[in-house]
């Protein structure tokens, strides 16, 4: 897996599209090992597409596929196409608070080689985490939100993050970071909200449910947007609870469910098979 290379595509729907790009590949020696695709509507639609394929024996470089991929295929369906390689470590900066569940999941699937990434720094605003951090041998910054706020912090962790980040995860921040934080990373910040989105927005939302009295809750891991909990979803999942539970049974079985769905969501970025759509997404498992 580790010569494996992955194609990403969306544009409009037309006829030819699949054939054009499996054998512009077989003539270039690739060996096509996985395929997915979905179209919105057969007839004016959006089609997408992830496929996988071998590459030991493509028969030029990976710069001349590319540029050639482009010319003979790309500006032909009018596609906007991401293309990325297995050998090529997405690296990864966490984000976190005192709550440490979803941090640990993740460094933990990371130590087992579960998350196909390079984990470059954890940046927290409290100091508990470090001696959990460092134990996984990654890096740990303490960022507080001191007297000069979000401003002065986000400076902060700018500073520490640089250029060299590919996918900030935000596991349980309990900050709102603005819109000029984001901006470097469009569709490149995940987030893991306890609750089941669009319901319970915002804070304290087991306790929103409790008080609603609701059968169901959930988390959510979705693309983080200037709009606080409206970004793209790629994740949920849902407990079923009864009157029986308390506000610390729902956030016991919430903080369950987040973890998962977390790592599950972050595993599918790191994979590429997440594409986003609008304020949707098309996640090909």
């Amino acid at each position: 897996m580790s010569a494996t290379a992955r194609l990403r595509i969306t544009c409009p729907d037309r006829p030819g599209i699949v054939s054009a790009v499996t054998t512009f590949l077989y003539t270039h020696g690739a060996n096509i090992i996985d395929l997915d695709q979905h179209s919105t509507d057969p007839e004016g639609g959006t089609f997408f597409m992830r496929l996988e394929f071998y590459t030991p024996y493509i028969d030029v470089s990976r710069a001349a596929l590319e540029a050639a991929f482009g010319e003979v295929v790309g500006n032909r369906f009018d596609m906007d196409w991401r293309l990325s390689y297995s050998d090529v470590p997405k690296r990864v900066a966490v984000l976190v608070s005192r709550h440490d569940h979803c941090l640990m999941e993740l460094l933990w699937r990371y130590a087992r080689k579960e998350l196909p990434c390079d984990i470059a720094m954890v940046i927290g605003n409290h100091e508990d985490p470090r001696e959990a951090v460092e134990g996984f041998g990654v890096p740990y910054h303490c960022v507080p939100v001191g007297d000069g706020g979000m401003p002065e912090a986000e400076a902060r962790m700018a500073e520490l993050l640089g250029t060299g980040v590919d996918l900030l995860v935000l596991a349980r921040y309990m900050r709102v970071v603005s819109g000029d934080f984001l901006r470097p990373y469009d569709n490149r910040v995940i987030n893991i909200h306890h609750s089941f989105l669009p319901a319970f927005v915002g804070a304290d939302p087991y306790r929103q449910a409790h008080e609603k009295g609701v059968k169901l809750i959930g988390a959510t891991a979705h693309y983080v947007t200037a709009e606080l909990d409206a970004g793209p979803i790629i994740e949920q999942d849902t407990a079923r609870v009864t009157h029986r539970h308390s506000v610390a049974d729902l956030k016991a079985m919430g903080s369950e469910l987040e973890r998962t769905v977390l790592a599950r969501a972050v595993t599918w970025h790191l994979e590429d098979r997440v594409i986003v759509f609008g304020n949707k997404t098309v996640v090909f498992r």
